[in-house]
């Protein structure tokens, strides 16, 4: 949103500042797995206070960077706490909720993102006029903060007290627990992956591209471009709630499966008329089983994690398939400006964002679809082990990575 204010602070193209955001991007693996492994080694809650703690104190050094090398530099560091961030939260609230409570919660937790982009562009109208881009920067520590302070009074989840404990309790060293899940789940491992690739192609692919569209190709201008771009985000908490909830009684595969089939039925009223209602009419549901199959994933990848990585699984394989989706928008800009519509506007090819979009979402919604009906279904597991012979130590899972 300050990419055009970073710019004319710092005499840059704005394409020389999206590069941060590339920076960020490629390095959310690498926190991924680092958070990751130190959550699952050291406990969940703790290593979260920690990542959050150095999250505000990165955000506001970014607001004080005064040339783009060190905003760069700064939001790289970021880009690993971000991807720190979601594998820890994730486990911390899948383990602690109850087990007849996790798709709900999951579609609540999976929102927060868009309800993230809506309170985040209500800010940028509200300060960056009238005060900067700098104070954006600093004001938006207070999410986190908050958050620091909710962890310090929750307790560490039992699931990871008990695999720390069963761990302990063998003779091998964690490195080696690492090397044996990876031997034994290298195919779930590469799943998770993939799954995640298409996953984030289909957010960035209908998401990112979308503002473009309506200004580029249709005319409409930035402000009608933004009531799109909200419009898309109500859809999309409405459709995360709504089937991460209905995933509890229909289960995590047949639910997402279901919001494959029904955006892809939206995807005409998505891009093809020409009246703005309309085309905010499809915003809105397209989001809506888009972030609908979204709600799902976070108690999904926790169900299916192997025993013992709840926080390295999830957390490494949506970021490595983040990485992998990345270039979703470049795709769909670079295609729609080498077939260009048949008619000039002003003199000048009109790019057909539209058609693109609408070819490249029903291909992913496609490998969704495949995806998930030959995935696993565990819909609640437990994560909890209750069988133990009076020591408190589940004897048929000793090593934490045999599954129930």
């Amino acid at each position: 949103m300050t990419t055009t204010e970073l710019a004319a602070s710092f005499n840059k193209d704005p394409s020389e500042v999206t590069s941060a955001i590339t920076v960020t991007l490629m390095l959310r693996p690498i926190g991924a797995l680092v958070f990751g492994v130190i959550g699952d080694r050291y406990g969940r809650r703790i290593p979260l206070m920690v990542n959050l703690f150095l999250f505000t104190v990165i955000e506001l050094a970014s607001g004080f960077a005064q040339n783009l090398p060190t905003f760069i530099g700064l939001r790289a560091i970021y880009g690993i706490l971000m991807g720190g961030e979601w594998g820890l939260g994730n486990s911390l609230a899948m383990e602690t909720l109850p087990v007849e409570s996790r798709g709900i919660f999951s579609g609540i937790l999976q929102e927060g993102y868009a309800v993230g982009n809506l309170v985040a562009a209500m800010l940028y109208y509200a300060i960056v006029p009238n005060i900067g881009w700098r104070a954006l920067y600093w004001i938006s520590i207070a999410p986190a903060v908050v958050t620091i302070v909710l962890s310090y009074f929750v307790e560490e989840t039992d699931a990871w007290k008990q695999t720390r404990l069963m761990q302990r309790s063998g003779s091998k060293r964690f490195y080696t627990i690492v090397l044996d899940m990876l031997k034994k789940h290298w195919l779930r491992c590469i799943y998770a992956v993939v799954l995640m690739a298409a996953m984030n192609f289909l957010s960035h692919g209908s998401q990112d591209l979308y503002p473009t569209f309506l200004k580029e190709q249709h005319g409409f201008s930035p402000k009608q471009a933004t009531i799109g771009t909200v419009v898309g985000n109500l859809g999309a908490i409405v459709g995360g709630m709504f089937f991460g909830y209905i995933s509890d009684y229909l289960g995590r595969r047949r639910t997402i499966a279901i919001c494959t089939i029904c955006g892809s039925c939206f995807i005409p009223l998505w891009i093809l008329p020409n009246k703005f209602g309309q085309l905010l009419a499809g915003a809105f549901f397209m989001q809506v089983f888009v972030q609908g199959a979204w709600g799902v994933i976070p108690v999904y990848l926790s169900e299916i994690s192997p025993e013992g990585f709840r926080t390295t699984f999830p957390g490494l394989s949506y970021q490595l398939g983040n990485l992998i989706a990345a270039s979703a928008s470049q795709i769909e800009a670079t295609m729609g400006e080498k077939n260009p519509l048949p008619e000039l506007r002003d003199g000048k090819k009109v790019p057909n964002y539209g058609r693109v979009q609408g070819i490249l979402i029903g291909i992913i919604y496609c490998c969704v679809f495949v995806l998930i009906i030959i995935g696993r279904e565990e819909r609640g597991k437990q994560f909890v082990h209750k069988h133990d012979d009076g020591d408190g130590i589940d004897n048929d899972n000793v090593d934490g990575l045999s599954e129930k």
